[in-house]
């Protein structure tokens, strides 16, 4: 898997690749030249005092080393370049993936696992191609052309080469065969503890509120423990990493000099070429424990490169059509035609044999008890979900052969909870309309009922709204994202409960407004309260999933016992409010 998605995406940069792969032979050509330099100088220039052949020796060193800096840094920039762009690529495909998602796929992987795969798990990625283009690609060069190097030095002493590096191989293979399980286990407990710190965060009033601070903050901290016994774990392997290399070249270098001094002492070598032997040895080593690093790096980043190709691979259940078409032109009406919709696993439908109709120039409203369908209802006509039976059309065609975009545009949905974007007044308004005006804005204000209090803030239109807009109240989020898609003017406006946290005074002036500013577009108003919905030209009444009524409020009084029980119930408001 991790292959896989590396090889797709650095495809579109192998000419950057191969100039780092040339850039870095450069560098290792120069580096494994430098230590046969300097034997000559110890052997020729040092050994015979010859001043002039150490003078120009040296400056010829100077010159390849620098020639290895240049190529080294070179070989960087272009690695980090190649790298940097393979995790702007990856981010930029979750992002547009998930945002193709329906909701169901968003419930599936979660919202904090789908931020951290589109965070921590590209950065592994990420991570292990820089560290690939600027140390893996020179660590094979280093090793092979190193023991070249050291061979024609001595021979005899080859023996010293093949056991340090069988030696590290074999305990870095164990340490790497030890923590390879470790890794998939931290990316999941970090899951854990993004989801945790989210939902606390999010939650923090109703957590206060039961003053069950004691008891979130031991879950953060049972979380957070457990990602901390599973990153101990790896870095007790990890510590184990560098005395062994030490060991290995240092017991290596031991040897080397015990026994290449005996060959001097007969003769057989030169001081030179010992000098020049041990330092080959030094860069096979650390060319090994370079690789071996590298594949301590590479389980972590297949855990995440499988948690990436999980989101890449997984589809939208609400596809686009092939050859979406546009809304025919005219007044736009909506109809449910019998309608069901049943959640993934779900033993019964949420919704069953609907079949109505939203008209321009009328409000339908949608009323109902708790968990009777109504926001499953409103979620259909925009296809955030897609009918598992029957079909619900828009001028007669079925959204899902839709254009989405020409679906959307017709459309100006207020969800049940009403959400703003970190900006100001203004940017969240031009989520409705970018081009539109102040005037359009004021307009759209005054009508939300929102303009009074936008003028008292701190900027009017450019004042700051914080991210989900926590620095407003809720009545006054439900307003302004009502003025967002007034700004709009959609054909048909979806209200999904949009005025719960408004008081009766002000719904009551909102509809009329509405009613005054909103004459060619059609409504559809799902509320708890009658008080918002009684003069509604058609009233849906849902039970179980099940319409149950449909009519006028006078009407559904008489002949529909589930709204009887409604109103009923709610007396006490209608009296307070008529």
């Amino acid at each position: 898997m991790l292959v896989h998605l590396v090889n797709r995406y650095v495809k579109p940069y192998w000419g950057l690749i191969g100039a780092v792969a040339v850039l870095q032979l450069v560098a290792v050509a120069a580096s494994l030249w430098l230590p046969t330099l300097n034997a000559e100088i110890i052997d020729v220039g040092v050994l015979k005092q010859d001043i002039p052949y150490i003078w120009r020796h040296g400056g010829f060193m100077l010159g390849v080393s620098a020639l290895q800096v240049l190529a080294q840094v070179a070989a960087v920039y272009l690695g980090a370049t190649v790298a940097m762009n393979v995790g702007r690529d990856l981010r930029d495909d979750i992002f547009h993936q998930v945002v193709g998602y329906s909701a169901r796929e968003v419930n599936h992987f979660g919202a904090a696992s789908l931020i951290t795969r589109n965070t921590n798990d590209v950065q592994q990625v990420q991570q292990l191609v820089l560290m690939t283009l600027i140390m893996m690609i020179g660590a094979p060069f280093t090793m092979v052309f190193g023991v070249f190097m050291a061979l024609r030095e001595d021979t005899q002493l080859s023996w010293v080469i093949l056991g340090a590096v069988l030696v590290l191989g074999i305990g870095l293979g164990v340490l790497l065969w030890r923590a390879f399980p470790l890794f998939g286990k931290v990316q999941t407990r970090i899951d854990t503890m993004n989801r945790v710190l989210r939902e606390q965060i999010t939650g923090i009033r109703v957590v206060r509120a039961f003053v069950r601070e004691p008891h979130e903050a031991k879950r953060f901290d049972d979380a957070n423990e457990s990602l901390v016994d599973v990153q101990m774990k790896v870095g007790q392997l990890m510590v184990a990493l560098f005395p062994l290399v030490m060991f290995v070249m240092n017991a290596s270098n031991i040897a080397v000099m015990w026994f290449g001094a005996q060959r001097i002492d007969s003769g057989d070598l030169q001081v030179g070429q010992l000098t020049a032997f041990i330092t080959y040895l030094m860069q096979i080593l650390m060319s090994v424990m370079m690789a071996t690093m590298m594949t301590f790096m590479a389980p972590r980043a297949a855990v995440s490169a499988t948690r990436i190709t999980e989101v890449l691979d997984t589809e939208s259940s609400v596809v686009p059509p092939t050859n979406g078409v546009h809304v025919p032109a005219g007044p736009v009406t909506i109809d449910f035609d019998h309608v069901e919709f049943t959640y993934p696993g779900a033993e019964a439908p949420v919704l069953r044999d609907l079949t109505f109709q939203i008209r321009p120039r009328e409000t339908t409203a949608v009323i109902g008890s708790t968990g009777s369908g109504k926001t499953t209802l409103t979620n259909l006509i925009p296809r955030l979900f897609d009918a598992t039976g029957g079909a619900v059309r828009v001028n007669g065609v079925d959204v899902r052969e839709l254009e989405p975009d020409a679906l959307w545009a017709e459309l100006g949905l207020v969800p049940q909870r009403p959400y703003l974007f970190s900006g100001t007044v203004r940017t969240n308004l031009q989520h409705g309309s970018p081009d539109a005006t102040e005037d359009q804005m004021w307009a759209a204000l005054e009508t939300a009922q929102a303009a009074d209090f936008v003028r008292a803030m701190d900027g009017g239109l450019d004042a700051h709204i914080s991210q989900g807009g926590t620095n407003v109240s809720g009545g006054q989020r439900q307003r302004l994202s009502i003025a967002r898609a007034l700004v709009k003017r959609p054909a048909i406006y979806i209200f999904d409960d949009s005025f719960s946290a408004l008081d009766v005074a002000t719904d009551s002036r909102l509809r009329a407004a509405l009613a005054r500013e909103v004459t060619d577009a059609g409504l559809l108003i799902v509320a708890q309260r009658v008080s918002t919905i009684r003069h509604a030209d058609q009233i849906v009444v849902l039970d179980e999933g099940r319409i149950v009524g449909i009519g006028r409020h006078d009407d559904l009084v008489q002949t529909c016992g589930t709204y009887a029980e409604i109103v009923d119930s709610q007396l006490s408001a209608e009296e307070a409010a008529a």
